[in-house]
């Protein structure tokens, strides 16, 4: 079986966790997602889990370094058939994920970036705040979230770009819509 290694970007809002699970499911990938890897080394108690745990009681931030330790421990026991989801977040990732990609004989296929506008990534998340009951979700803390997430995510973007590795897809279209775009991209 080929290698296929994708990553799926996108805003808060814009319909990632719906269309990574189509993705993996329809090209026949593992969902990679470093939340759920870091907390699976925590819950076993693993040498990197330990070292995690310490800095997140502490309300510190996992290291690139741990994360990166805790993927290529992941991807050395299986096929290189992947969805990366909130990985890499940083450029210094992208370029350490390359760099481990290579070592074991693989590349990262394509970078899928859903797009969809600041105002209707709003009124989506008001209303998901809404229907989930959370406060936390006003325009204010919503506007400050694409902030961030636009600064963290545009040198990604550009490290992509330059690779030609980069793959836009409008996500304000509807679901079956943007998981047809996302195929057509990839093909």
């Amino acid at each position: 079986m080929s290698h296929e290694v994708i990553l799926l970007m996108g805003p808060p809002g814009a319909g990632k966790g719906t269309q990574a699970d189509r993705l993996a499911q329809g090209r026949s990938l593992f969902k990679l997602s470093t939340g759920d890897l870091l907390r699976a080394n925590v819950r076993a108690g693993t040498p990197l889990g330990q070292r995690a745990k310490v800095i997140m009681d502490a309300g510190g931030l996992v290291s690139d370094e741990i994360i990166i330790a805790m993927v290529r421990d992941e991807l050395r026991n299986r096929p290189l058939r992947l969805l990366l989801d909130g990985f890499p977040r940083t450029r210094a990732q992208a370029e350490a994920l390359d760099e481990l990609l290579a070592e074991l004989g693989a590349s990262l296929s394509a970078a899928v970036l859903l797009e969809v506008d600041e105002a209707e990534l709003i009124k989506r998340l008001q209303s998901r705040a809404a229907l989930e009951g959370r406060s936390d979700d006003n325009e204010a803390t919503i506007r400050n979230r694409m902030r961030v997430y636009a600064e963290q995510t545009q040198p990604l973007l550009d490290y992509y770009q330059a690779q030609g590795k980069l793959r836009r897809v409008n996500g304000l279209a509807s679901i079956d819509e943007v998981t047809a775009a996302i195929s057509e991209v990839l093909s």
